[in-house]
Parts: C-alpha cells; sequence; structure tokens
C-alpha cells in the first residue's frame, strides 16, 4: 500500500535534515541576538531603551518559532501530504473553491486575519507598561495564535473547507456542536458590527481614505480580470500592475482632498454604512478570484509597505520608549483607559497580534478552500499570524513612544477630562503624569486636528505615534499633519478587509447551519443559498452598524463591551476542537500543541467573564454599572456618558444586555468545551481511533506531468 493511502497516524514521517554549519551558526547568531534583546527589554528599569531592542527581539523571536516550532508541528503533528488533493483542487467551482498561487493566498489569508485588533488592542494596553503587552504578543502568538490559525486551517482544509461551527458539531456531538454553532455566529455578528464601525469611523469626512479606500475596488477587479483571464499565472507581473494603480490612488487621494472633487468622497456616517453593507453583499457573492483575493492581496503590499515602512523608521530614528515597563495601573486594575488588572484583561484587551478566535473563521472560512496543496499551511496558517503579531508589536511601540501626558489625554474618558485644554492637563495631572494645555494644542495643530482631547478608542493613538516616528525620518515637523491622515486611512483599509472576507466567512458559516435542516441550503454552488445566506449576514451585522452609527449608545455601541471576551471565547471553541480532532485521530501524544493554549485562553475568559458580570466594580461588573446607574435614576442624577434620562435608561438596558449575553456565551463554550472533554476521554479508552470526518484521500493532480490530465476533478462537496 503506497506511505499516501495510509491511515494518517501510520504515514511515515520523514527523515530530518541536518543542518550545514553555516545553517546552526547563522541561528544561534540569531537566537543570541533575540536573546540579548529580551534581556535589555525586561532588566531595564528606570531608564529610557530604545524601540530598536523590542523590534529586535520580536523579529528574533519569529524566525526562531518558524524556523524550528512551525516546522515541528507540521512534521509531526500535523503531517501534510502534497500528494493528496486539496478542496481547492477537486471542488473548483470557480466562485468559492478556486486554487490559488500560495503568494497571492497569503496576502488574502494575512488581510482578512489582521483587522482593527493588531493596530487598536496593544495601543489600549500601552496604559499597563510596554513590557507586558510585548511578551504577551511574542510569547502568545507563537504558543497560541499561530498554532491555533495553522492548525484550524489544516483540520478544515482535511475536511472541504468546513466552517469552525460545523466542524465542532460534527467532530464533537450535536449537543456541544450546536452550542458551538450558536456561539460562534453570534460572536461572529458581533465581531463585523464592531470591525465595521471602526472603518466608518475612519472614514467618515475623510474625502481622501475614502476616494483611496473606494479604488481598491475597481483595481482589484481588474487585478482579478489580468491574473485569470488576460495573463493567467503572472503573479508577479499582476502585482506591479497593482501596486503602482494602488499608489496612484493614495496619491489621488492627497489630491481629491484639496480639490473640488472633495464632496463627492465626503461621506457621512449613514452614509458609509450603506456602503459598507452592499459592498460586502457583493463581496460576499462574486467569484473569490474576482474580487475578494486579489483586493485582500493588493492591500497586504498596502499593510506590508506601511509597517515595514515605520519598522525602518523606528531603525533609523531609534525612538525611546517613554511608558513604564509596568505601570501601577497593572496592578491596581483603576486605569482611565479601561479598568482591571493585568490578569485577565490584559490578554482580553490584545487579542489580534498574539491570540484571536476571529483568525480560525477565517482559517476555516475562505483560505482552506483556495490552498493548492497541504504543506502550503504552514507558511500561509503560522507565518500570517507571525506577520500580524509584528504589526501589534509596531502599533505598541508607537504607543510607547509618545509623551505619557499625551497619551492619557487622548485615550482617559471625556467625563475624567472635560472639554478644554485646560481641564484635561489637570486630569492627566491627577493620573501622575505632566502635560500643559499648550501642548495639547500645539500637539492637535502638528496634525491638523482641532483637538485631541478624550480621542479614545486606540486608532487616533496609532496615528499620532506613526506621524511622529514617521515625521522623524521623513519630511520633519512639517509633514506630521500629512503622516497623521495616511496613518488614518491606512488604518480603514487595515480594517476593512477583514470585513467583506468575514462576510463570505460568515455565508459559509449559515450555510453549514442550514444545511443541517435542508441540505441544498448546505451545498455552496447552489445559488440561492449564497445569496440568501449573504443577505441574511450582512442584514445581521448591517442592523447593528446602523443602529450604531446612529445612536452613539445603540447598535453595535451597546454590544462593544462584549468584543474582546467574546474574541477570544471564539479561541476556546477554535482550539477545543483542535485538541478534540487530535486526541480522536490518534495523536494523543501531541494533543498539548493546542491543550496548553486551550487550557491557558479557558482561564482567562472564564476568569474575565466571571469578573464581568459579579464584580461590585461599576467600571468593570455589568450588573454593578447597572445598579448604579439604576440608583441614579432613582436619585433623578445624571451620570456621563448619559446626556437625559432617556439616555440613563439605555445604559441601564446595556449593562442588562451584555451581562446577560455574556453569562450565555459562557455557557456554550462551557458545554463545547465539556462535551469536548467526554469525546476525547472516550477516545482515549477505546481500543482504536475514533471516527473523524475527514474527506477521503484524493491523489492531486496539480503539479503532475503535461501528459497527465490537468483538469480539476467534478466531485460534489456532499
Amino acid at each position: 500500500m503506497p506511505a499516501s493511502t495510509l491511515p494518517e497516524t501510520d504515514r511515515p514521517v520523514p527523515e530530518k535534515s541536518r543542518m550545514s554549519l553555516r545553517a546552526v551558526l547563522s541561528w544561534t547568531a540569531v537566537a543570541l541576538l533575540g536573546a540579548l534583546a529580551w534581556g535589555v527589554v525586561a532588566l531595564a528599569r528606570g531608564e529610557e531603551i530604545s524601540a530598536v531592542w523590542l523590534v529586535t527581539a520580536a523579529l528574533g523571536s519569529y524566525a526562531i518559532a518558524y524556523r524550528f516550532y512551525s516546522r515541528f508541528i507540521a512534521r509531526r503533528v500535523l503531517r501534510p501530504d502534497d500528494r493528496r488533493a486539496t478542496p481547492a483542487e477537486r471542488l473548483e467551482d470557480g466562485v468559492d473553491f478556486h486554487p490559488t498561487d500560495r503568494r497571492v493566498l497569503l496576502g488574502h489569508h494575512f488581510a482578512a486575519i489582521a483587522g482593527a485588533g493588531p493596530l487598536v488592542g496593544p495601543v489600549l494596553a500601552a496604559q499597563m507598561g510596554y513590557l507586558p503587552g510585548t511578551l504577551w504578543i511574542v510569547a502568545g502568538v507563537i504558543f497560541a495564535g499561530a498554532v491555533q490559525d495553522m492548525v484550524v486551517l489544516f483540520l478544515s482544509m482535511r475536511r472541504d473547507g468546513t466552517s469552525l461551527g460545523q466542524m465542532a458539531r460534527d467532530e464533537i456531538g450535536r449537543v456541544g456542536g450546536a452550542a458551538a454553532l450558536i456561539a460562534v455566529f453570534a460572536i461572529m455578528i458581533i465581531l463585523l458590527g464592531v470591525l465595521a464601525l471602526v472603518v466608518v469611523n475612519a472614514l467618515a469626512h475623510s474625502p481622501w481614505g475614502t476616494f483611496s479606500v473606494a479604488m481598491t475596488i475597481p483595481i482589484a477587479l481588474f487585478m482579478g480580470l489580468w491574473l485569470h483571464r488576460v495573463r493567467p499565472g503572472r503573479v508577479v507581473e499582476t502585482s506591479f500592475i497593482g501596486v503602482a494603480l494602488l499608489l496612484l490612488a493614495i496619491v489621488g487621494g492627497g489630491w481629491v482632498q484639496n480639490s473640488s472633487l472633495a464632496g463627492a468622497f465626503t461621506l457621512s456616517p449613514t452614509t458609509l454604512v450603506l456602503c459598507l453593507i452592499g459592498y460586502g453583499f457583493v463581496a460576499s457573492v462574486l467569484p473569490v478570484w474576482m474580487l475578494l483575493a486579489p483586493r485582500d492581496y493588493l492591500s497586504t503590499f498596502m499593510k506590508v509597505g506601511t509597517i515595514a515602512l515605520l519598522a525602518v523608521g523606528v531603525v533609523v530614528a531609534a525612538p525611546v520608549l517613554r511608558a513604564d515597563a509596568v505601570t501601577d495601573f497593572a496592578s491596581s486594575g483603576a486605569g482611565p483607559v479601561f479598568a482591571g488588572s493585568l490578569f485577565p484583561f490584559l490578554f482580553i484587551t490584545v487579542a489580534c497580534g498574539a491570540l484571536s478566535g476571529f483568525h480560525a473563521l477565517v482559517a476555516s472560512g475562505t483560505t482552506p478552500k483556495l490552498i493548492q496543496k497541504e504543506s502550503q499551511i504552514r507558511m500561509i496558517g503560522y507565518g500570517a499570524m507571525l506577520m500580524e503579531s509584528f504589526v501589534a508589536i509596531m502599533a505598541l511601540i508607537a504607543a510607547a513612544t509618545l509623551e505619557p501626558g499625551l497619551y492619557y489625554a487622548m485615550n482617559a474618558p471625556a467625563g475624567l477630562l472635560g472639554g478644554t485644554v485646560e481641564s484635561a492637563s489637570h486630569a492627566v495631572a491627577g493620573l501622575g503624569f505632566t502635560i500643559t494645555p499648550d501642548q495639547l494644542t500645539q500637539a492637535a495643530e502638528a496634525v491638523e486636528e482641532q483637538t485631541l482631547i478624550a480621542r479614545s478608542g486606540g486608532a487616533p493613538t496609532l496615528a499620532v505615534g506613526m506621524s511622529e516616528i514617521f515625521s522623524g525620518v521623513f519630511g520633519g515637523t512639517a509633514m506630521k499633519a500629512f503622516w497623521y491622515h495616511f496613518a488614518i486611512m491606512f488604518e480603514a483599509l487595515f480594517i476593512l478587509t477583514t470585513v467583506d472576507a468575514g462576510t463570505r466567512v460568515g455565508r459559509f458559516m449559515l450555510q453549514d447551519m442550514l444545511g443541517n435542516v435542508w441540505k441544498p441550503v448546505g451545498r455552496v454552488n447552489w445559488k440561492p443559498g449564497i445569496w440568501l445566506c449573504s443577505a441574511l449576514v450582512v442584514a445581521a451585522w448591517g442592523y447593528f452598524l446602523h443602529a450604531g452609527a446612529t445612536d452613539p449608545l445603540g447598535g453595535i455601541n451597546q454590544l462593544f463591551p462584549l468584543f474582546g471576551i467574546a474574541n477570544q471565547l471564539l479561541a476556546a471553541i477554535a482550539l477545543t476542537v483542535c485538541t478534540t480532532v487530535l486526541v480522536k485521530s490518534g495523536r494523543l501524544r501531541w494533543a498539548w500543541v493546542t491543550g496548553v493554549p486551550l487550557a491557558w485562553v479557558v482561564a482567562i475568559t472564564f476568569t474575565a467573564g466571571w469578573q464581568k458580570i459579579f464584580s461590585d466594580d461599576p467600571r468593570i461588573g455589568f450588573f454593578a454599572q447597572r445598579a448604579k446607574y439604576a440608583d441614579a435614576v432613582d436619585a433623578g442624577q445624571l451620570l456621563p456618558p448619559a446626556k437625559s434620562a432617556d439616555d440613563m435608561h439605555t445604559v441601564i438596558t446595556n449593562s442588562t444586555v451584555d451581562g446577560v449575553l455574556i453569562a450565555l456565551f459562557l455557557l456554550l463554550v462551557a458545554v463545547v468545551v465539556v462535551n469536548a472533554a467526554v469525546v476525547c476521554v472516550r477516545a482515549v479508552r477505546a481500543p482504536g481511533t475514533l471516527p473523524t470526518t475527514e474527506a477521503p484521500y484524493v491523489e492531486s493532480r496539480i503539479g503532475v506531468p503535461a501528459q497527465a490530465p490537468s483538469k480539476p476533478l467534478a466531485q460534489a462537496r456532499r
């Protein structure tokens, strides 16, 4: 029997290749340099250190992790087989399943997973100092985030691109699977609504950003047609054309902003919401090669190019880290940016860049339907996540290099800072930091903003930090305003790619769910099912987005406090599925690879959820907040952010809804984990391996000699 047809656990493990002396010396040098950088970062106390050490420590760690740990997981745990046909080859339909060049797919996957999280989370976490966030971002991605993405991608690919929720139902059982399906879909709608709101806030009344982002759509359509109809397979050629057009769009955005066309691209939040809803539907139903994949690939050049340029700026300018390594807020939990102690809330705030459940949706959504060869999961699954982690490190550096006084003046709540530079300066002094009213005014004027006070959410802070670094290398102080608005546009483009890919993933998930009830809907090539499920997903997140854009306390704003915990609960479900499949397929000795990060994420999410439900601190506990505002209503008082009695009642309702939903999500995830534990125990006690839903082995025809058949196999998904 050929080795390729043997059961997974019976296949021979490839022989280890010996490293040359040059390779040994090179990797030893990388390890020593990284260790030196970590020593400087971790041991520095009371003095300012250069941000270059953070970049060096992160890059050295990523290099070692990719070369050795990801290779170990691929060779020993997953054992990909390039002789096996992937779903992209077997089920190619020109819409969702399509063998895609690994470079284009890496760009698509990175663009789809890299949203608001790696940009905003680290900026907010800088409240606790640069050291805790840096340690979690690097260690978290190596041992948890990249592992999750890679393993989920492999498992979904082996199951014809099945969604995370459906994999849970198939591998864990009906009870745990039903809980997973409900939790995953509900959480996903919240995540998409939050991400879309960030895009709306970034592009509202910004003609430069709106024009540049809008132009990526026709450019992507052109690239898709050029690559698949005019010049098939010419990836490098298409890339050069796309990048040139993208640069023209960025430059053109600056020209539009100062021309008579500015009014046409100056859109209100409500108009942007409608545009996003329409775009999300179209991107979800068009063939993936036509718009989604090339647009994400194009966006990756912008994302990676900007972050690389930022890294160059850090190395050249060598800015010092002005934030403390660890602040008092890390232990007290009384920070003005967000309340709660380092454990567990740092690990909830910094999600993308370290570990993010949203990534598991993409890894079991679009990407497994596009991958050409199984061996590419290492580069795409593990490698793309390392790239996102570096984005998070650069965002943390941008925040930590700002003067602490300016950082807190931008990120503390408006109720604490007041509405003037004088009141903000006084409030920041009360936090133990110094910034004068004149300095606040000058900082706003330098980036051509009316004010920077209480510009919370992380995105404006990141833009200011990027403008400081860029202007220190390119153009000086006179270019600060340009770099600030460039960063705002960059953030919008960065996040938008997760909305379109996420909508398509939501459609896959809904088709899988409804397919359990009525089989035709579950077929990915049935057009009515595609249109119906796409419309339902867009309508769901679009409703919350529209309500949030029109009401500061309504819609997605109501659910925003659930974002961090909900995202990490998704990671708990994903790692539970991964661990269960490893145990069921006879790989118990390797189950620690996903089991250890699973135990960690369960600990942080359930601890955070418990505090959100039962804490008597109104800044942390939802029901404590509800009681505080209810008492204020009885006393006839108004508490910020409420501006009227109706607003007070809205806050009470929001707190109640958030508390109930987080309790429901925790219950659903607990059902999934317990059900999975039962399945794992049964698998360990069973004399053989339990059956899984892995698709049958089919020999690949990609890469065979020219005389062999080259057309993809025609095979129904179900």
